[in-house]
């Protein structure tokens, strides 16, 4: 028999980049009982994609969401009995539902949410492991887990009822040119759970005071975006408006595999650009990858609006990183 749509939904592959929060919380309690839910169905408006997570203390203390909070209380009691149970759990939360006002989705959506204890049987620390160590050295990695069973391993499955979580390595930001949108673009990327990096060799602008929260590194932007290895799941953006600082770095990143490369300018001053890059060597489907002007057209005005834009069309793009 052929699987309706809920089956096809249920065995795509699926990430999401925002569960870094659960990893951390998962080293801060290690040792101590917990339970792990993941969405893994979604029908129509969902709150949370597939592939959130919520982790879930023993004493009820939790990190992550599965549905921004509209059934998560409901979710503490399926976790606190999976972990007394040692056992694994479905549910599924929607409109339908008789109690949909009071642990069901107000949106209109559905979700499935799958609850495991975090142990040998479900979802073992060894998992926890294996994706961090994955994510640490830049590389993806798949989790299986067999509905049937309830049990997730990192070994691909051959079974008919497998869910498939795909975890991108921790995503990063490398901002070129040390001046005042990268000041904004900074912040909204740590907002973002994204690590800032900020690449200019003069020191004079490159300082803690301008950029608190910032990795600051004053080498010449070709040799540091080389030696930070861009994948994926890295953003390189050129805001210095020097073409010897600004052109190199762009160089560098289309020799990578860089998730999200764009430079600030007008159209007029992207076309020379093109220009320059195509005289040195660039392929046009490397120049193809460039967003230029940068981020998404908002009519932005002032430093903190631009790079609200940039960070806008960073977002889109890393999201389409995704399987």
């Amino acid at each position: 028999m052929n699987p309706g749509v809920a089956d096809l939904n249920r065995h795509r592959y699926n990430g999401t980049s925002d569960n870094d929060d659960v990893f951390r919380a998962y080293r801060r309690w290690a040792g101590a009982p917990m339970a792990i839910a993941t969405v893994i169905s979604t029908w129509g408006s969902a709150p949370r994609p597939r592939g959130s997570h919520m982790l879930v203390h023993v004493d009820g203390r939790s990190a992550g969401s599965v549905s921004g909070g509209c059934v998560e209380n409901d979710v503490h009691v399926a976790a606190a009995e999976a972990i007394a149970s040692d056992s694994t759990a479905m549910r599924r939360y929607g409109v339908t539902d008789g109690s949909a006002w009071e642990v069901g989705l107000s949106c209109g959506g559905s979700i499935e949410i799958l609850i495991q204890p975090v142990a040998a049987t479900a979802f073992s620390p060894g998992l926890f492991d294996a994706i961090d160590n994955s994510r640490a050295a830049g590389q993806p990695i798949a989790v299986y887990t067999d509905l049937t069973t309830g049990l997730s391993t990192i070994h691909e499955k051959n079974s008919e009822n497998v869910f498939v979580n795909f975890y991108l390595p921790p995503r990063r930001l490398i901002i070129v040119g040390a001046v005042q949108i990268a000041q904004a673009l900074t912040d909204i990327a740590l907002t973002l759970g994204l690590t800032p990096i900020v690449i200019d060799p003069r020191p004079n602008l490159l300082t803690a005071e301008r950029f608190p929260g910032a990795i600051r590194d004053g080498r010449w932007p070709d040799e540091a975006i080389k030696s930070l290895r861009p994948n994926a799941a890295t953003a390189v953006v050129t805001l210095s408006h020097d073409t010897k600082i600004d052109d190199p770095a762009l160089i560098a990143a289309l020799a990578a595999p860089t998730g999200y490369v764009a430079a600030l300018g007008s159209r007029r001053s992207h076309a020379a650009r093109l220009e320059r890059l195509r005289g040195a060597g660039v392929e046009p489907s490397a120049l193809a990858r460039i967003e230029g002007p940068a981020g998404i057209d908002l009519h932005a005005n002032g430093a903190a609006e631009i790079a609200l834009s940039i960070a806008a069309g960073m977002v889109r793009a890393l999201s389409q990183q995704m399987p």
